[in-house]
């Protein structure tokens, strides 16, 4: 029932405080053990004594005036000290898991974490483009496993809550602040992870994966980021018409260019403002994952290209709150103030969908081969792990308009 509750909304996984791959998980189940056994003597101990109390001292059993006195000095020590040493037990335990999950070793895998409504960024600032900047990934977290991971977070506007239960605990990601912590896992797979902290519109429908690999696979993908540059279109293609949008925008619509909130690696888009868009064709979510497209042919399958036009014609009409401008004439909000979109047409948007599509890792390095999914609806019942590719995953279908 607590797995029920705790699923993430919309999203084919459920989050899970219970998995004890991760050693963070480990140690905080070993200090909870006794935590609840002392809750539950108390629990036991207490009701014990209000029963028998009660049944001892009923009314109909004693008539006579209850004999009168001040105080009982040894009852109310006992009262005092006892709580005092379980305090002090407790505080000892959290004390000793804190010595042992805060320190940050040099020699852990880093990545920064940066939150902003309602997505997330992930970037890898060891490992620096062959093309300029730092690999860099959009609401996709890719961690290597039986290691610990340092995960330094910040927010760009409000404060929201990074929580990936599979692979730590919760930290609040705040603007201005940056804060490191270790999150870690003995097992490869595919995790969900959610925003904690209520920060919008959009707070339900802020999500991520976090893909955990072997180190070699790993190794791979960074190596592959590392040398990516995205692939230049055919002439006359309709990546090539949307290459052109994307960086330059329609000004006779007052269509703005995409360039200038996305980065791609490898080409003069450099925007900080929305997530990085790289490798977004090898990328299996949307909207910071608010629709989960996990068959092998993803991006090419009808429902998939239909949510994507769909998202980049109006994008806060399919997810409120959302600072993307819209493509189809309609107002949307900048710096707080109705501002009316430009427009493209239908087979313009396709374009700019076709050229993202197209912005893939080689095979070799794609993350998401393979790699068992925890927590999925579609999981078989031994091990609740689905592998990717699945040809029978399902994709989540949203309202448009509604808060999915």
């Amino acid at each position: 029932m607590g797995v029920t509750l705790l699923s993430g909304c919309g999203s084919q996984q459920l989050l899970s405080i219970g998995d004890l791959s991760s050693g963070y998980n480990r140690e905080v189940a070993f200090m909870s053990i006794f935590a609840i056994a002392l809750s539950i003597i108390i629990f036991v101990g207490v009701s014990y004594a209000l029963f028998f109390t009660v049944n001892k001292f009923r009314e109909d059993k004693h008539t006579a005036e209850p004999a009168q006195f001040h105080g009982n000095n040894r009852l109310e020590l006992i009262l005092v000290v006892v709580p005092v040493i379980i305090v002090m037990f407790l505080a000892v335990l959290t004390v000793r898991s804190m010595a042992i999950l805060n320190p940050v070793a040099e020699t852990s895998t880093k990545i920064d974490v940066l939150g902003r409504q309602f997505w997330w960024n992930f970037s890898y600032p060891e490992t620096k483009a062959d093309a300029g900047g730092t690999v860099t990934n959009g609401n996709e977290m890719i961690m290597p496993i039986k290691q610990d991971v340092a995960l330094t977070i910040t927010s760009g506007d409000v404060i929201h809550g990074f929580w990936a239960p599979n692979v730590g605990g919760q930290r609040a990601a705040m603007p201005a602040t940056l804060k490191t912590w270790n999150v870690d896992t003995d097992r490869a797979g595919v995790y969900q992870g959610n925003c904690s902290q209520l920060c919008g519109a959009s707070h339900a429908n802020m999500r991520y994966k976090v893909v955990a690999l072997d180190q070699e696979r790993y190794n791979t993908f960074l190596a592959a980021a590392k040398a990516y540059r995205a692939p230049e279109p055919a002439a006359d293609s309709p990546e090539a018409r949307g290459y052109a949008i994307f960086m330059q925008g329609k000004p006779a619509t007052g269509a703005l260019a995409c360039a200038a909130c996305h980065r791609v690696q490898g080409t003069p888009a450099a925007g900080a403002a929305g997530p990085d868009l790289s490798f977004f064709g090898t990328r299996r979510t949307l909207g910071a994952g608010m629709w989960e497209f996990m068959t092998e042919e993803h991006w090419e399958t009808p429902r998939a290209k239909e949510i994507l036009h769909a998202w980049i014609k109006h994008s806060p009409l399919v997810k409120p709150g959302s600072l993307m401008p819209t493509y189809d004439g309609s107002e949307y909000l900048a710096s707080g103030k109705k501002v009316k979109g430009g427009v493209l047409t239908d087979e313009e948007i396709d374009d700019v969908a076709a050229y993202l599509r197209g912005l893939k890792l080689p095979e070799e390095a794609n993350y998401w081969n393979d790699t068992p999914v925890y927590g999925s609806s579609d999981a078989a019942a031994s091990d609740t792990a689905a592998s990717v590719p699945a040809q029978t995953a399902k994709t989540t279908q949203p309202t448009p308009g509604g808060n999915q």
